[in-house]
């Protein structure tokens, strides 16, 4: 076998901890710098995993180095892409990429010139049911595709704090379901119609966002997606979707702690779905790093690179702008 791929990770936090630890379960990759604006939390990380807490600078100009992860803060995925791709460095990076479009396109245009692939963790796709029912639509299961509807909510709403940093529901949150729309419909919607409330905390209007919306997604050809989002269900996190079409319809329903449902005389009792993303997502973060270790073996391309994230802040964008107005957008 050949020696392991070494990565350079840019944050030490929550995710950037799942981050290093999935690198270290995999044999094909090892953890080799830790980067964090804090120096204990990096050193920290580092240390558990045999790696060392440097500047970027050294990191970078490391030959060593063959990839770089971003788990560090949304306002420096931009930035640090572009250092990586200057140093022509593989890059994967937490979604995303920015929150303005324009910036966005800058990073693109970098990247083109560098010729690095860059993959963004779009974590969805590679959930065993999300994803898993996106690839039979995509191979014909239902037919064509006509519909969609996609349900995601949270089990209780992030602190203010984190509101005003995220870009807000439609940049955080719903973005997920934008980029499964769009893979699912296999086409860009055209138009965005979105309405927001605030119906679960008032401390989040007072941030200025929403915290419930619905959105429905049209593409060219007359396909629809309808999405519906909140910050708040008090039996879990909600996952679910459903595509139907020519031939059938495809679901995904929500995954429990065991999968065990209990039919009795007086009822049909059933487990509260998985309270947190974390471990409703934990074999998704895995998946999404051994296709990216793929990527970095030549055998396939980023399933979800800067186009695909471009597509989903677009829509996002639109989402925003329609619940403002009131009125549809058009994206293209």
């Amino acid at each position: 076998m050949t020696r392991p791929f070494q990565f350079c990770q840019f944050g030490a936090g929550r995710i950037g901890k799942i981050h290093a630890g999935n690198l270290a379960a995999s044999e094909r990759g090892r953890l080799r710098y830790v980067i964090d604006v804090n120096e204990d939390a990096a050193a920290s990380l580092a240390g558990q995993y045999g790696a060392k807490a440097a500047p970027a600078e050294i990191a970078m100009n490391d030959e060593e180095v063959d990839a770089v992860l971003i788990a560090s803060s949304t306002d420096t995925h931009a930035g640090i892409i572009e250092m990586a791709a200057r140093a022509g460095k593989a890059v994967f990076c937490e979604k995303p990429v920015d929150l303005d479009l324009e910036r966005v396109d800058e990073v693109i245009s970098a990247v083109n010139q560098a010729g690095v692939p860059v993959f963004v963790a779009f974590n969805r796709r590679f959930d065993p049911t999300l994803g898993g029912v996106c690839h039979e639509a995509a191979g014909g299961a239902a037919g064509e595709v006509e519909t969609v509807i996609i349900t995601s909510r949270d089990p209780s709403p992030p602190p203010p704090g984190y509101v005003k940093a995220s870009g807000g529901l439609f940049l955080d949150m719903m973005i997920h379901d934008f980029d499964l729309a769009c893979w699912t419909l296999g086409e860009m919607p055209v138009e965005v119609f979105a309405r927001g409330s605030v119906l679960v905390d008032p401390d989040i209007g007072a941030a200025g966002d929403i915290d419930t919306a619905v959105v429905t997604l049209v593409t060219g050809s007359g396909k629809l997606c309808h999405i519906s989002n909140s910050r708040r269900a008090v039996y879990g996190y909600d996952q679910r979707m459903e595509i139907f079409g020519s031939k059938g319809m495809i679901r995904a329903e929500n995954r429990t702690p065991r999968s065990v449902e209990i039919f009795g005389e007086s009822s049909v009792r059933k487990e509260k779905p998985l309270w947190f993303f974390l471990e409703r997502y934990g074999e998704a973060y895995r998946n999404e790093l051994e296709h990216f270790l793929d990527v970095l073996e030549g055998k396939t391309r980023p399933l979800v690179g800067l186009e695909e994230a471009r597509a989903a802040m677009v829509l996002a964008l639109a989402a925003g702008e329609s619940a403002r107005t009131g009125l549809p957008v058009k994206t293209g």
